[in-house]
């Protein structure tokens, strides 16, 4: 009898076990990415909270360019391993030369153009909007009026003018779709108007994260410039990167984000936007960031919890690296921010409070590899914030 309660106990225990398991499994199976890249003649390794390992399922050999300075790649299919045995699920494992990036931290001046015009505001013109009427909503993007591009705030005004009343075709953009609506202005203090106001340009500063000498791209900011009234991405016509002379220094505490304050110092180029996208800014420099060496990119499912550093600058001197913790990773594909770092650093958080705006795009580096870069900042506690991965930000580069 008690060997049959045992046996019974047992196989209930192995159940239980397996259940959990196969649960584990079905997690990480759903979460996990389906692609990674490896630096050539190198496994593919998992920094997971249980043990993830892989082994080589069938392989394929393609030939690619995967990036501006014509590296190749090759793909081979891999199965994840839970504990060593447990199948995850298959995954495709790219293996690439491991590009080498300069980490910058340097402050620079963001000036932008947009691709047409944005729509910010809708306004009531003696009690009726002629542009909200037609049919126009608040971050669209106006591409041309009666068959005239629009690139300014000046077009916009001329084109409603010039039509004395007449309906004027507008063409925009509203996310993937070109649309066409027929506004009919109205007369108003001695003018012309549609009831809308618009956006053409934008100016700030930010924190470049990495160089690569051998195309001159460089990446910077870690997310988007939007618009501060619609939130959405500035489509970019063309973008300069300026000098900036940092001014002064809001420290950021509990509730109340601090800033870099600065002011662009001369008309001198530094180089050229091209890129306005999730990741962040990207175009080519003039010149190589003065005095600094470049290091391996660290691939996200390498990155780890624990100790790491950023680079910054905060005075507009040579950037300095401060200590920091990596302290949650998600690599699932929908994640909508990759990491949260905590500031650690008593140099640092004596200064700043702990991050403030400008400081996007600083550099993380974590076991001499560049990992992410800084891209929010927590309002409720600004020793902390999130980060980009910055295997993303590479990948956003041939988008350009």
């Amino acid at each position: 009898m008690k060997i049959q309660i045992f046996t019974k106990r047992t196989a209930a225990t192995l159940g239980a076990v397996t259940f959990s398991l196969l649960g584990l499994a079905g997690f990480y199976g759903r979460s996990l990415p389906d692609t990674y890249r490896v630096g050539r003649g190198e496994d593919l390794t998992l920094n997971t909270f249980f043990s993830i390992s892989s082994r080589p399922a069938r392989t394929a050999y393609t030939a690619a360019l995967t990036d501006l300075s014509g590296r190749a790649s090759h793909s081979a299919e891999n199965t994840l391993l839970l504990f060593g045995s447990v199948p995850v699920k298959n995954v495709t494992a790219v293996s690439e030369q491991r590009p080498k990036l300069i980490p910058c931290g340097e402050t620079f001046g963001i000036k932008l153009l947009t691709d047409g015009v944005m729509v910010v505001e809708l306004t009531a013109i003696g009690g009726s909007c002629p542009a909200r009427e037609c049919g126009i909503r608040k971050g669209d993007i106006i591409i041309s009026i009666n068959g005239e591009n629009i690139r300014s705030n000046r077009d916009v005004s001329s084109a409603v003018r010039s039509g004395r009343g007449s309906a004027c075709k507008v063409r925009l953009k509203r996310g993937d779709k070109i649309m066409t609506f027929d506004l009919v202005p109205v007369y108003s203090e001695g003018s012309y108007k549609a009831g809308m106001w618009v956006r053409d340009s934008s100016a700030g500063i930010g924190t470049l994260t990495f160089y690569d000498e051998d195309t001159g791209v460089f990446g910077g900011l870690g997310h988007a410039v939007c618009d501060s009234d619609t939130k959405e991405i500035l489509p970019l016509s063309e973008g300069a990167v300026g000098n900036i002379e940092i001014t002064g220094l809001i420290p950021s505490a509990e509730g109340c984000p601090g800033q870099l304050l600065g002011e662009f110092s001369g008309d001198e180029v530094l180089g050229e936007i091209t890129l306005n996208c999730g990741e962040g800014l990207f175009g080519t420099l003039e010149q190589k960031p003065d005095n600094k060496q470049a290091v391996e990119l660290g691939y996200k499912q390498e990155i780890h919890r624990g100790a790491a550093q950023i680079y910054s600058s905060i005075d507009g001197k040579a950037p300095e690296a401060y200590d920091i913790e990596i302290e949650h990773i998600d690599l699932s594909e929908d994640a909508e921010h990759d990491l949260v770092v905590h500031i650690t650093d008593k140099r640092l958080l004596d200064e700043t409070g702990g991050i403030v705006q400008g400081m996007s795009g600083s550099p993380v580096l974590q076991d001499g590899r560049l990992v992410g870069a800084v891209t929010h900042v927590f309002i409720d506690d600004p020793t902390r914030g999130y980060g980009i991965f910055a295997e993303e930000m590479t990948k956003a580069v041939n988008k350009r």
